[in-house]
């Protein structure tokens, strides 16, 4: 179909489109001004009606089967704080604040302690109980009470989590209900909500995660992000590369990046209109504030039917996998604040199909300045990740694109799939506890909770499975007779003590399991540098013959210090070298990878190619 001459991008059908949501926006914002001068009565008034209306219209059965569990459901829905959540389930939960790089002050919650260790000491210095961290962080439009706004403490990945002896803290993002703090700006500003997803990835999970470590004295942490977390944690780890030591394992539960689009056609025409109009339209502070007052104004059952409607009509979600009682506990915890500008951010990834930045400089669609060849918005390295990455997504997610996103990641990357399942199941839904918890401790088991205080770790997916699974890392006797390893201690991360030995004499461990859970056929290396004066007297002659036999196996880089310092080392032996390089890292199919920096270093080099070069 041709489009509208002369007007940009769009369709005719499309502006249409923009034009009807846009009236719909206005009567939305016409309303709330007109209920923010009603008095408490008359919101009272329209309660106790809308309440009438739903019992008459509803069956008795339903009447029934919500006054049994009315009780427990309500104290949940009516529970003013996180605190108050975890409360009615038993369990401790700590307040804390963090200040961001721009001068926001973010609200953290810590659930550290199962019923009965409230008095113990957890991750607070020498003599406390030290436990693995887990940092949870919530969706777009949402706090950190959706984690925990539950009818069963089964189902709370939270609760089950610090059950099994997990340090459980979570984030929240700058503007919502318990970040709403600036010591720059007041809420009541435009300049406090001038922010993006750009500012969550530079300040708020960064500095969350910097202040997470250093309260518990870790270094590092497990992330599991949800929706639009899991967007955050892409891009922070993207454009922090430090970082990635210190998350040892991201879990995304519905993953987002780059949705495909919005189901409602209204809606999308949207995501598609100029930035300017966005913010004609929903001004330039926060976003659906009016969200709270349907919520007084309306009888709970209405006000979930009306949730419902507005799932399916914009994301053709059924909501059918949670129940009625979770919906009535967890619908009134699910709105937050947020800013105008973090929804247009990603109307921008949508509309041009890229995990961006936000676009600050957005060219008229017939500019000359449009194209490409003069103008591109920067995007997330996502691809730069080296944190080991599990993706657990619905097969009935309309949010979720997951081959436009594995293309987008790198290729360690796991993707697991639970069929049914849409975007909100992954946090309330009925057998949440059997189908999604399982992939979280599974992850966590493998990955979580190494000393980093002993010793660093090559977990990251440039090493093959099948290769570690071909290899048996087992130490020769030569490796324990340097002075690096006359302590046992510093190597063995199954033994006491701490380790005091240099970056350069670090020990390098490839595994996908929890230290504590070491296969036999994994066991650590001890990797020497070769030293050019310091071996000691004899032990060159005794090991020329094995040099020489074995020196076309090596790097070519390595024989030709080799041949400059005269030497070789007298506390490792050749096969080590050849087997696991110069710097000790067990070699893959062309690079391993460490922390963040990627080398790529030669495994085999053909004997013949070997002689040649020497001549």
């Amino acid at each position: 179909m041709a489009r509208a001459p002369l007007i940009g991008r769009l369709y005719w059908r499309e502006y249409l489109a923009l034009y009807l949501s846009l009236i719909l926006v206005f009567l939305e914002g016409f309303i709330r001004i007109i209920t923010l001068g009603l008095p408490q009565p008359i919101i009272r008034f329209f309660y106790n009606r809308s309440r009438n209306v739903f019992n008459v219209l509803s069956s008795s059965q339903g009447r029934q089967a919500r006054s049994k569990q009315g009780s427990f459901v309500s104290s949940v829905a009516n529970a003013a704080d996180f605190v108050d959540l975890c409360s009615l389930f038993g369990y401790y939960a700590e307040e804390h604040v963090v200040q961001t790089g721009d001068g926001y002050l973010l609200g953290l919650h810590r659930l550290g302690w199962r019923k009965g260790e409230e008095g113990l000491r957890v991750n607070a210095g020498r003599g406390s109980l030290r436990k693995p961290v887990v940092y949870l962080h919530h969706g777009l439009l949402m706090n950190s009470e959706v984690w925990v706004c539950l009818t069963e403490k089964e189902r709370c990945l939270p609760f089950m989590l610090v059950e099994k002896g997990y340090d459980v803290w979570l984030g929240n993002n700058r503007g919502n209900k318990y970040s709403k703090k600036s010591i720059r700006s007041s809420p009541t500003s435009n300049a406090f909500w001038d922010f993006s997803m750009d500012q969550f990835a530079f300040h708020d999970i960064p500095d969350s995660i910097e202040y997470v470590l250093a309260t518990t004295a870790q270094l590092s942490l497990s992330y599991v992000g949800f929706s639009q977390g899991t967007a955050q944690a892409f891009a922070t780890l993207s454009i922090h590369p430090t970082l990635n030591d210190k998350i040892d394992v991201f879990i995304a539960l519905a993953p987002a990046m780059s949705p495909a689009g919005i189901h409602n056609g209204f809606v999308d025409a949207l995501t598609k209109a100029s930035p300017d109009v966005l913010f004609l339209a929903f001004g330039r502070r926060s976003i659906l504030s009016s969200a709270t007052m349907w919520q007084a104004i309306l009888y709970p059952p209405i006000f979930v039917r009306l949730i419902d409607m507005s799932l399916a009509f914009l994301f053709n979600w059924g909501s059918r996998n949670i129940s009625a009682h979770q919906k009535l506990a967890a619908y009134p915890h699910l709105y937050s604040f947020t800013s105008t500008k973090s929804v247009v951010h990603w109307f921008q990834i949508i509309r041009n199909k890229c995990f961006q930045m936000y676009d600050d400089d957005v060219q008229a669609p017939l500019s000359i300045g449009a194209s490409e060849r003069y103008y591109k918005v920067a995007k997330f390295p996502t691809r730069n990740i080296k944190t080991p990455i599990v993706l657990v997504y619905g097969g009935s997610d309309s949010l979720v694109d997951i081959n436009v996103m594995l293309r987008e990641l790198p290729k360690h990357t796991v993707a697991k799939e639970i069929p049914h399942f849409e975007h909100l199941d992954f946090l309330w839904a009925e057998h949440v506890e059997t189908l999604v918890h399982p992939q979280v401790f599974d992850a966590l088991e493998a990955y979580a909770g190494r000393d980093h205080l002993k010793q660093k770790y090559l977990t990251y997916g440039s090493i093959n499975d099948s290769a570690l699974r071909r290899r048996s890392l087992v130490t020769s006797e030569d490796d324990f007779s340097s002075p690096l390893a006359a302590d046992r201690s510093d190597i063995d991360p199954r033994a006491n003590g701490s380790a005091n030995h240099s970056p350069s004499a670090s020990i390098d461990l490839v595994h996908h399991t929890s230290p504590a859970k070491l296969p036999s056929r994994w066991e650590p290396v001890t990797p020497t540098p070769l030293s050019s004066s310091s071996t000691t007297p004899g032990s060159v002659p005794q090991r020329a013959s094995k040099e020489k036999t074995k020196l076309s196996r090596l790097n070519p880089m390595m024989r030709k210090r080799q041949r400059r310092s005269g030497s070789t080392s007298s506390s490792r032996s050749t096969d080590s070298v050849a087997k696991f390089g110069e710097g000790g890292i067990l070699l893959g199919a062309g690079k391993a990878t460490v922390g963040s920096v990627n080398s790529p270093i030669m495994a085999d080099v053909d004997p013949k190619e070997s002689s040649n070069r020497n001549q």
